[in-house]
């Protein structure tokens, strides 16, 4: 089955519906044989570009992941990129933001880490947890030194979360006109699939070290975490820097799904591996000729 990317692409100032929008999408291998080969081949083709990404040394990419928890994040990177040289590629996963981290602004952690021309950058989750997380937590904002008082300053609430929205996209703009090609992947999973897979991790005891309270608490949320999403997807994916809403309840699916992107979005770009002028080629012919005296 061909894997229709354009349908999972979110339009800038989108209605987004994510109680109604499918977690699991048809099959797309007829097998689990047919799916290795598949995804296998995705992988080769993305080791290429990556080497290409490289000798031209003019772009980076950056791949953003965001979910629920248990929706396949760390899997998606660990398979989709399992053939790319890890001097050119780097992963971050940001935490609960350290005490100098939060002495600057909401952007500054995640700046630090962007990914230099010729490599590829991956945030497991990123600087849009400033607008999730904190969004449904709102007593976060304590610790980033703004107070309520400063919120209100701003113009209320709508307009406070409007201009983080817009911080993003001012500086989403900036990395793609030098250079860094961003794509967005939210993995969505349905509710009673995340339910499933947490038992899973409890009861196995190579994944249950996973497994915290604060997962449980954190379901209690599923809504206001849903609206949140639904808002910032629609806010922040631009032709440039698009955002995918990724089917997840199936891993071997949104696997799949993740690499195609990828490697569409590579293709977009033309490399080609430099060529050189007749200067550099007639120094080439010459260092050849001593090599084979």
């Amino acid at each position: 089955m061909k894997i229709d990317s354009e349908s999972l692409r979110v339009r800038l100032g989108e209605t987004l519906d994510l109680a109604r929008t499918p977690t699991l999408s048809p099959a797309l291998c007829k097998s689990d044989k047919h799916y290795a080969a598949r995804l296998l081949k995705h992988v080769a083709q993305l080791s290429e570009f990556q080497q290409l990404l490289y000798a031209t040394n003019q772009r980076a990419v950056l791949l953003i992941f965001q979910a629920m928890d248990a929706a396949g994040k760390d899997g998606a990177i660990r398979y989709v990129m399992s053939g790319v040289n890890p001097q050119g590629c780097q992963v971050f996963s940001f935490k609960h933001p350290s005490e100098a981290e939060l002495q600057h602004d909401f952007l500054w952690r995640s700046t630090r880490d962007l990914p230099e021309r010729g490599r590829i950058g991956i945030f497991n989750r990123s600087y849009y947890e400033e607008v999730l997380i904190v969004r449904v937590h709102r007593d976060i904002l304590g610790s980033e030194g703004l107070t309520e008082e400063n919120v209100a300053a701003g113009g209320g609430d709508k307009h406070f979360w409007q201009s983080r929205y817009r911080s993003i996209l001012d500086m989403e703009r900036h990395l793609h006109a030098n250079g860094t090609r961003i794509i967005k992947f939210f993995l969505h999973i349905s509710k009673e699939e995340q339910r499933k897979r947490f038992i899973e991790r409890i009861d196995n005891p190579q994944k249950s070290w996973k497994f915290s309270a604060a997962d449980i608490q954190e379901r209690k949320f599923w809504p206001r975490y849903m609206t949140a999403y639904e808002q910032c997807l629609s806010a922040t994916s631009t032709r440039d820097s698009p955002w995918y809403v990724v089917p997840a309840d199936d891993k071997n699916n949104s696997r799949l799904i993740v690499s195609q992107i990828v490697l569409e979005t590579f293709r977009a770009l033309g490399l080609a591996y430099p060529q050189g002028d007749a200067e550099r080629l007639k120094d080439l012919k010459a260092f050849r000729s001593e090599l084979t005296r």
